[in-house]
């Protein structure tokens, strides 16, 4: 998979027995899913269309979830594909005095989340 040109990506975490093992660029991602024990999270804001499809082909994502990802505009939602769930959430957040909002897409399966961010957003580094 080759994203480590694109911009979006954010932060590509894998983890082991519940503990943060490596933070890795992108291009790494194979190295972590070829271990069964280890879970990797994958952040992104605003990916193109070239990222998306990237992504989809290394986690065999569903084409309609990816759609709907590559853009912002969807209604809240939560959707079965196979053994990967795909959310929608909208998020909100304090730019100064004014309320801004934005959404987070989010592709779980059962060794991997995906986030994909688009619009105002305060990370999840926190988080994660």
């Amino acid at each position: 998979m080759d994203l480590s040109q694109h911009a979006a990506v954010v932060n590509c975490e894998a983890y082991r027995d519940g503990r943060k093992i490596a933070h890795f660029d992108i291009d790494k991602v194979g190295d972590f899913l070829d271990d069964p024990a280890c879970f990797v999270w994958i952040g992104l804001a605003g990916p193109d269309t070239a990222a998306m499809q990237a992504l989809q082909a290394a986690f065999g994502l569903h084409e309609l979830a990816v759609e709907d990802a590559e853009g912002a505009h969807e209604r809240p939602k939560l959707e079965e594909y196979g053994d990967t769930l795909f959310m929608v959430l909208h998020t909100a957040s304090l730019d100064g005095d004014a309320i801004v909002y934005g959404e987070t897409h989010v592709f779980l399966g059962c060794r991997f989340i995906i986030t994909v961010r688009h619009g105002p957003s305060a990370g999840y580094a926190k988080l994660r």
